[in-house]
């Protein structure tokens, strides 16, 4: 069965609001490149669509009724939306549940150094990547650093115009003989993947960084170490002076490398969105807007659920296998009237959720990994995927017939394009998403997302027809589900 490509439908009104939703989307992903950023622009969006913080309404002992919205966080890094329906929380929910971390490069706890008249930055990868996609591309620095007094200071450099970038280098190929007879994993290596952030040494009382000239006085000990590390010393400076911290508070630091550069519309015909962080950051954001936009007569309490950890294993206190939603939901319950653990089993198994999760685009580049009846493709809708994993479905929550056919009906009567799709073939490889973890409280749950190419490059590739549809989809599941 063969899916019509979505633009094929689409009149002018649809074109204006396809091209208006993937504009805003561009600025979204291209300003906010970290969990803790997407979560923070989600909360002012939140509320300034109505929203207010569930904290304050628990330290009010505000009670919450239909029509009631509310937003809570964990830790900045994951964010759960509710608008309460006028039917009781105990008859369940309908759920949107998205990722906002991605691939990147995070610095190590100790990661400044110098080699050979260079300043780097060790790092660590964080989630599943090509180490040899990372290397000769402008990188930009984004985080936070926790000082010792409580201060909390942003960083944020190389991607505001004027401001400088970072890089990892690589081997010319001159004389890359042996490096280009190695295995891809084996190209650059992960303690390869070291940030060069200066070539200039600092000067000392007006001399060169070499001892001379110093004083005996108070300053010594630090003239000492910079004379030994003059680039890493005036690096160090550049960020006392532009930030107020010293090399120690590296230790309690957040600092993750990312592409530079914003996002872009790609192709001639501009159909496409080219930018960094699109896993899962497409289906965040189409799920957030949809949230925003559900009408205020709700039946059904909707919710949406943006979470940080998945590329390594949906762990910690911000990710979905923590408690955050569970917790959450208890709190709302009990500010609606409906406390009780029996209440809360009973809502969160009757409700319905989708597990919303980029999936891989068929590229016929690379087509002898596909099984083309059953993979995604560009332009085609919103895709769902009945189950995920790996080989044997390992690792997959498979959803149930009943609830597939039940997801098609609302499709189909809101009239949203969409397809069906597995990651690949079946010996080639797998993944999954953050559906198995909601699923154990024995509500529905399918995966469905954006079709992506070039998934976990620091640039991947999607089309805005898909991320219209994904909105229209994710919206009309709120309503209808």
């Amino acid at each position: 069965m063969e899916h019509e490509v979505a633009w094929k439908k689409y009149d002018e009104v649809d074109l204006e609001a396809l091209e208006g939703l993937a504009s805003n989307y561009i600025d979204f992903i291209s300003e906010n490149k970290t969990e803790r950023r997407c979560a923070a622009t989600a909360i002012r969006m939140a509320e300034k669509a109505g929203y207010v913080s569930l904290a304050d309404a628990v330290r009010e002992g505000r009670a919450l009724s239909a029509g009631d919205k509310v937003w809570a966080h964990s830790h900045g890094k994951a964010l759960i939306l509710v608008q309460l329906g006028s039917n009781p929380l105990s008859e369940g929910m309908n759920i949107l549940g998205a990722h906002i971390d991605s691939p990147r490069l995070d610095l190590k706890q100790n990661p400044l150094y110098e080699s050979n008249g260079f300043a780097l930055l060790d790092t660590h990868y964080y989630g599943g990547i090509k180490n040899y996609q990372w290397v000769t591309l402008p990188l930009a620095m984004h985080g936070v650093i926790a000082k010792k007094d409580g201060t909390v200071v942003d960083i944020n450099v190389g991607d505001d115009e004027g401001d400088p970038v970072f890089c990892v280098s690589d081997l010319l190929i001159h004389l890359a003989n042996q490096q280009m007879d190695k295995k891809g994993n084996k190209i650059v290596e992960g303690e390869d993947l070291d940030i060069l952030i200066g070539n200039r040494p600092i000067f000392l009382n007006g001399e060169d960084a070499d001892g001379e000239g110093a004083d005996e006085g108070g300053e010594d000990a630090k003239n000492k170490d910079a004379a030994k590390e003059p680039v890493k010393a005036f690096a160090l400076k550049l960020l006392a002076d532009k930030y107020g911290i010293e090399e120690a508070d590296f230790l309690s630091a957040e600092i993750e490398m990312v592409p530079a550069g914003r996002a872009r519309e790609l192709g001639f015909d501009r159909s496409m969105v080219i930018g960094y962080g699109q896993d899962d950051r497409v289906c965040a954001y189409t799920s957030l807007i949809a949230q925003l936009e559900a009408p205020a007569d709700l039946a059904k309490t909707a919710v949406t659920v943006l979470v940080d950890k998945e590329e390594i294993g949906s762990v910690g206190a911000t990710g979905m296998a923590s408690n955050f939603f569970e917790n959450t939901i208890a709190e709302i319950m009990e500010l609606a009237g409906e406390g009780g653990m029996l209440p809360l089993r009973r809502a969160l198994s009757a409700s319905s959720m989708l597990s919303s999760d980029v999936s891989a685009g068929f590229d016929p580049a690379y087509a002898s990994v596909f099984e083309p009846k059953n993979a995604a493709f560009l332009g085609r809708g919103l895709v769902f995927n009945k189950y995920t994993g790996a080989r044997g479905k390992s690792g997959s929550n498979d959803a149930s017939a009943e609830y597939v056919a039940r997801v098609r009906r609302v499709m189909d009567d809101a009239g949203v394009s969409f397809q069906t799709a597995e990651l690949g073939k079946v010996d080639a490889g797998g993944g999954g998403t953050i559906a198995y973890l909601p699923a154990k409280y024995g509500m529905d749950v399918i995966d469905s997302g954006v079709a992506v190419l070039s998934m976990h490059a620091p640039w991947e590739v999607t089309s805005k027809a898909d991320i219209y549809e994904a909105y229209k989809g994710y919206l009309a599941f709120l309503k209808n589900a």
